[in-house]
């Protein structure tokens, strides 16, 4: 199920590599799909730089360094389903993303996606601590694996 208020252009699947981004406060978790769109893998955390229009020329960089045909941004829906302000702050900047980017930017619903990569970094032995960084990286495999699991099963 994909969340967004009406992209002008639709994410392409199964056509080329796509990119996918947790946006959070203080880190940016980047993770790329092979150009079959089948895996999902986290590949680079941005560091926010606190100025929004930079972060978004290097979510650009990335964009063209991976050859990515769209971007797939985690969109943080309350745990009832209901866009609250931290979806408003996202949805807000997938609209400049939007107006950055030359490729077409989608939304997917990342509800647990931070805590499921918490864990599994847990589980192998990592403090979540220690790993910030890659709990985001790994956080936007979980975002961008979740929107071609969906797109692939039709829902």
């Amino acid at each position: 199920m994909s969340v967004a208020n009406s992209p002008a252009r639709a994410v392409p699947h199964g056509a080329g590599r796509l990119l996918g981004l947790d946006l959070g406060a203080r880190r940016i978790g980047v993770a790329v799909c092979d150009s079959a769109g089948t895996v999902a893998t986290g590949v680079a955390t941005i560091e926010r730089s606190g100025d929004p229009a930079r972060d978004r020329r290097r979510v650009a960089e990335l964009a063209d360094d991976y050859g990515a045909v769209g971007v797939v941004v985690g969109l943080p829906l309350s745990m009832s389903g209901r866009a609250g302000p931290a979806a408003a702050a996202a949805l807000a900047e997938v609209d400049a993303l939007r107006a950055a980017l030359d490729v077409p930017v989608d939304t997917v619903d990342e509800r647990l996606t931070t805590v499921a990569a918490a864990g599994a970094l847990r589980r192998s032995g990592r403090s979540a601590r220690d790993a910030r960084a890659v709990i985001d990286r790994e956080a936007a495999a979980g975002i961008l694996q979740s929107w071609l699991d969906r797109r692939r099963s039709g829902r």
